[in-house]
C-alpha cells in the first residue's frame, strides 16, 4: 500500500502544501496567502498567527482533495522563508510580529557594526555579510525595542527562531523548539566551522543562547505531530531546510560542483561545495546546505556558495507593466524569438541595484545600444539575455571561489518554463541546463529529506531513479558569439 509525504513550503506571501507519493508524483496541493504588514517605509512584518492559519488552510485543502488513508502519511517535511525572525513566549503565543527577511530597519545598526570593524570577524565565522537581511540584528532590535523582552529572554520566558522553528513548535503541540543548520546559518549567530551557536556572536548582538532553538539535522526525526487538525498524532517531522537549500536538494544536487538556479522575481543560485566550507573572495555568501546521515554511518555537513541577482522574472514584469511591450509575461518568449538577435542591444536588469558579485546598490537598469532599428523584439531578447548573463557572473565567481567546474545547472521557478531563456543560459554558460518536470523544487526538497529521514526512500540513488526530467538544453552558440556577448555585457555593466 502506498505511503505519502506532506511537504510544507512556507513562503513570504503564502503557504503551499504538497502531498507527494513514493514515486514523487504530486497527489494534491493546497495554497493559502496571508497579509503583509508594513508599519513604516522599509519595515516588513508578518503576524505569526496568520502564517500558521495559512499553513492549516493549505494543509486542509491538500488533504481534503486527496482520497487517501491519512494514516499512510509517513512523514512531514518543512521548508521556509529563511531569515524571517519569530519571537514567542513559553505559552506558544507570539510576543511580537515576525520581522521579515526583506525588512531594512536595522540598516543603520549594520553600518555601525561595519564602522566598528566587525565585518571581517562576522564574515569569517558565519559566511555572511553585515546586512539587515539576516536575523541577528532583527533579534537585537526586538530585544532593545520591545519593553520587557530582554528580561523575558534572559529568564527563559521568550524564545527566538526562524519560521521552521515556529511551525514545528505548532505541529508538535508545543513540544519542540528546533531548527536545522541550513536555517541557523542564516542568522549571523551560527559558526559554520564549529557548527553551533557562537558565544561571541551572541554577545555581539545581545542574544541569550538559551533563547535560541536546538540545532538538529536537516534529515531525521526531530518531532511528531500532536493536536494538528486533520492529521493523526504521531506523524514524524523528519525534514527541514531553508527554501534555497531545499531547492538545491530537491534538484538532486547532492555532489560538489552541482548547482541549481531558481528563476523567480530574482535569481537564486547555489553551488554545492560538499564537506568543504569555501570562504568567498568574490562577493558570494557561504552557507550550510544541509546536515544528513552519510553512507558511512555518521552525519555529514554539506556547504554551498550562494549568490543572488535581485531582478530576473521582475525584468519581464517591467516590460509588461512599465513599458507595455507585452500584455502578459508568457508573451516574452514568442516576441524574443521573432528576431534573430538583439541587434546589439544589451539590457542590464539592475532595476534594484546590482547584487552579487558586484554589490552596487547605486547601479540602475540600462538599455544600451538602441538604434532606429531597435524594436520590441530586440528589447525582449536583450532582456532574456541580460537575465542569463548576470547568472554567468554569479557562477563564474562561484567557480573562482570553489575551484570546482560546473558540470551542469539544474533550473526551477516560473521563468524556467521559458525555453529560449534556458537555451540562452546553456549557450552562455557552456554547460547543459537540466529542467525537471516538477518545477516546485523547494517543496520537493523538504519532502525528499523527510522521506529519507523515515526510510521511505533508502538512498539518494533510489530517489534519483524516480526523478523525472522534462528537458535538457545543450550549448549550441559559437564560442566567438558568446565571447562577443559577454564583452558587450561587461561594458554595459560598467556604465550602470
Amino acid at each position: 500500500m502506498s505511503r505519502y509525504v506532506v511537504s510544507i513550503d512556507q513562503g513570504t506571501t503564502g503557504s503551499t502544501v504538497l502531498l507527494l507519493s513514493e514515486r514523487l508524483d504530486v497527489v494534491s496541493r493546497g495554497y493559502a496567502e496571508f497579509a503583509q504588514i508594513y508599519p513604516q517605509p522599509g519595515w516588513v512584518e508578518h503576524d505569526p498567527e496568520t502564517i500558521w492559519q495559512s499553513v492549516e488552510k493549505a494543509l486542509g485543502a491538500a488533504l481534503d482533495s486527496a482520497a487517501i488513508d491519512r494514516s499512510r502519511i509517513a512523514a512531514i517535511g518543512i521548508t521556509n522563508q529563511r531569515e524571517t525572525t519569530v519571537c514567542i513566549g513559553r505559552d506558544g503565543k507570539p510576543l511580537h510580529h515576525a520581522i521579515v527577511w526583506q525588512d531594512r530597519r536595522t540598516a543603520s545598526r549594520c553600518a555601525e557594526l561595519r564602522q566598528a570593524g566587525q565585518l571581517a570577524s562576522v564574515k569569517k565565522k558565519t559566511g555572511l555579510v553585515l546586512d539587515p537581511y539576516f536575523s541577528g540584528t532583527k533579534i537585537e532590535w526586538l530585544l532593545r525595542q520591545v519593553p520587557g523582552l530582554s528580561s523575558q529572554a534572559e529568564n527563559g520566558q521568550a524564545r527566538f527562531g526562524t519560521i521552521d522553528t515556529f511551525l514545528i513548535h505548532r505541529l508538535s503541540g508545543g513540544s519542540a523548539w528546533v531548527t536545522d543548520p541550513s536555517n541557523a546559518s542564516r542568522t549571523m549567530l551560527f559558526d559554520l566551522s564549529a557548527r553551533r551557536w557562537d558565544d561571541e556572536l551572541c554577545a555581539l548582538f545581545g542574544v541569550p543562547q538559551a533563547a535560541l532553538p536546538k540545532v538538529v539535522p536537516s534529515q531525521g526525526i526531530c518531532a511528531e505531530t500532536r493536536g494538528v487538525p486533520g492529521l493523526p498524532d504521531g506523524i514524524p517531522i523528519a525534514g527541514i531546510a531553508g527554501d534555497q537549500q531545499s531547492a538545491l536538494f530537491g534538484q538532486l544536487c547532492f555532489s560538489p560542483g552541482e548547482a541549481k538556479c531558481t528563476y523567480g522575481t530574482g535569481a537564486f543560485l547555489l553551488l554545492n561545495t560538499g564537506a568543504k566550507m569555501v570562504p568567498s573572495e568574490n562577493g558570494m555568501l557561504t552557507t550550510v546546505a544541509w546536515q544528513r546521515p552519510s553512507s558511512r554511518g555518521h552525519d555529514e555537513f554539506h556547504y554551498a556558495l550562494e549568490g543572488s541577482a535581485f531582478i530576473a522574472g521582475a525584468m519581464v514584469q517591467w516590460l509588461r507593466d512599465g513599458l507595455g511591450i507585452i500584455q502578459s509575461a508568457s508573451e516574452i518568449e514568442a516576441l524574443a524569438r521573432s528576431v534573430p538577435d538583439s541587434g546589439g542591444v544589451v539590457a542590464v536588469p539592475a532595476l534594484a541595484g546590482l547584487g552579487a558579485p558586484h554589490w552596487r546598490p547605486e547601479a540602475r537598469g540600462l538599455l544600451w545600444g538602441l538604434t532606429r532599428g531597435t524594436g520590441r523584439g530586440q528589447i525582449a531578447r536583450a532582456a532574456l539575455e541580460g537575465i542569463a548573463l548576470q547568472n554567468c557572473d554569479l557562477l563564474t565567481a562561484m567557480e573562482a571561489d570553489s575551484g570546482l567546474r560546473l558540470s551542469s545547472l539544474r533550473v526551477d521557478g516560473g521563468a524556467a518554463q521559458n525555453d529560449l531563456l534556458m537555451q540562452l543560459q546553456a549557450d552562455l554558460l557552456g554547460v547543459e541546463i537540466v529542467r525537471p518536470q516538477m518545477l516546485e523544487s523547494t517543496a520537493l526538497g523538504a519532502g525528499l529529506l523527510a522521506g529519507l529521514g523515515v526510510g521511505l526512500w533508502r538512498s539518494a540513488g533510489e530517489v534519483a531513479a524516480v526523478y523525472k526530467i522534462d528537458r535538457r538544453f545543450t550549448p549550441s552558440m559559437s564560442a566567438s558569439a558568446v565571447s562577443a556577448m559577454k564583452q558587450r555585457w561587461k561594458e554595459a555593466v560598467s556604465r550602470c
